[in-house]
């Protein structure tokens, strides 16, 4: 039951990876520090003081940059890779005695692929804000996204159960919404070759 709580833990941290990159890994790096969670094994430099300052800084400075209206898209093209790592690594911190093949498996699928498609929705959101308003609804776009990743890294940490069950939801809600997008536009070349 240990286990699969950390996986949740990992889980809905990747998830707050795909909002936010440094938010959810500035959380867990408080959390350890605490002793709130416990890190696997090589994972233990997440919870130092180095790495606490700079998650911070980091994420004082993704915070700002998503505020300025020319490098929220900018931002966005190099942060889809970087969640994924980030989900991973996330992910990877609180998978705890498994054998390594395992460990690195649900890292990367469960961690990584969870941060990739939230990712992933947030970069469409982020679009359908600057072809509708021209960016000047990104700002309210940037502010839910930080909102999202610091509530689900909340509760990643302290009710872990409910992180991975709100992540869950959310991965298929983002699915089924890019499938019919997608759906939608090949019905429509259809349509016109018609």
């Amino acid at each position: 039951m240990e286990t699969l709580l950390a996986i949740c833990v990992g889980i809905g941290l990747s998830a707050a990876c795909g909002f936010r990159i440094f938010v959810p890994m500035l959380g867990l790096s408080l959390a350890a520090n605490a002793g709130q969670l416990e890190l696997a094994s090589g994972f233990e430099w997440i919870a130092s003081p180095i790495a606490i300052g700079t998650f911070a800084t980091a994420t004082v400075l993704e915070i700002g940059g998503y505020y300025i209206p020319w490098l929220d898209n900018a931002l966005d093209s190099v942060s889809t890779p970087a969640a994924i790592i980030a989900g991973t690594v996330a992910t990877g911190s609180m998978t705890g005695e498994m054998t390594p093949y395992l460990k690195w498996a649900i890292a990367l699928i469960a961690g990584g692929g969870t941060a990739g498609v939230i990712q992933t929705g947030s970069v469409l959101v982020r679009g359908a804000s600057s072809a509708t308003t021209a960016g000047i609804g990104n700002p309210i776009v940037s502010t839910g996204e930080l909102a999202s990743s610091a509530a689900v890294t909340f509760m990643a940490i302290f009710i872990p159960a409910l992180a991975a069950f709100l992540t869950a939801a959310l991965l298929c809600f983002i699915i089924y919404k890019v499938a019919k997008r997608f759906s939608n536009k090949e019905k429509a070349v259809v349509i016109k070759a018609d």
